[in-house]
């Protein structure tokens, strides 16, 4: 099945690069060009593709906006928003996750990582480059804790696997489903299937506070490097 993308950037050789590198693939295609938030979310209306991929500043109507929009909008609940942006910081990558993206990545990645962040996106999983996932992580980590269990007590990974620990440490580090698959020997559906486990039994939301809770219960420790 060929997905379905619209871009959303201010930039229009950014869009006509993107939409080269994306419709030379066999199982993509663009169908439609935003130069702001609000343009995105009305072709979306008119389109309904699988992936927007959402640049976050953008006259009028911003990325941010316009993602908490889209993903609000009930006639469009089988669109994802990728983030696109050079700006990777805590609180972009916080509101940008808080809104309903199911993605973020740097402009600087490669392109057969932008791609491969489409597919899985596409595919319903949620997926953050290094950098989101280290500037989420530095923004949990620093905020006091409360009341809804995002500090976990480290006796919470009780339940979970050696293999469960395992795949959830690696997504912690930023690593995409194909990524962890590779490292482990494994089949993708496999390490889909633990990171939902997982998620279940630490009464994870998304994968994004899947991530945090490994940070917080101890599972995965940062480095200094890494914040």
């Amino acid at each position: 099945m060929t997905i379905r993308v619209l871009l959303a950037d201010d930039q229009a050789l950014l869009r006509g690069t993107f939409r080269l590198l994306i419709d030379s693939c066999a199982d993509m295609e663009v169908v439609g060009e935003a130069a702001d938030g609000q343009e995105a979310l009305e072709l979306t209306r008119v389109h309904r593709p699988d992936v927007v991929l959402m640049d976050i500043r953008m006259p009028g109507t911003d990325g941010l906006a316009a993602t908490a929009a889209l993903c609000a909008d009930p006639g469009l609940t089988g669109t994802r928003v990728l983030v696109l942006t050079m700006f990777e910081t805590e609180e972009y990558v916080a509101q940008a996750l808080r809104v309903g993206a199911s993605g973020f990545l740097g402009k600087y990645v490669t392109t057969d990582a932008l791609l491969a962040g489409i597919r899985t996106v596409a595919a319903g999983e949620a997926l953050l480059s290094p950098g989101a996932t280290r500037a989420l992580i530095t923004r949990f980590l620093t905020a006091p804790a409360t009341a809804d269990g995002l500090l976990a007590a480290p006796e919470r990974l009780a339940d979970l696997t050696p293999r469960e620990r395992e795949v959830t440490a690696l997504a912690a580090e930023g690593r995409s489903n194909d990524e962890i698959a590779a490292e482990l020997v494994l089949s993708v559906l496999t390490v889909r299937t633990h990171v939902h486990r997982a998620m279940t039994k630490l009464g994870a939301r998304d994968r994004a506070q899947l991530v945090v809770i490994a940070y917080q219960t101890g599972l995965v420790r940062p480095s200094p490097r890494a914040l």
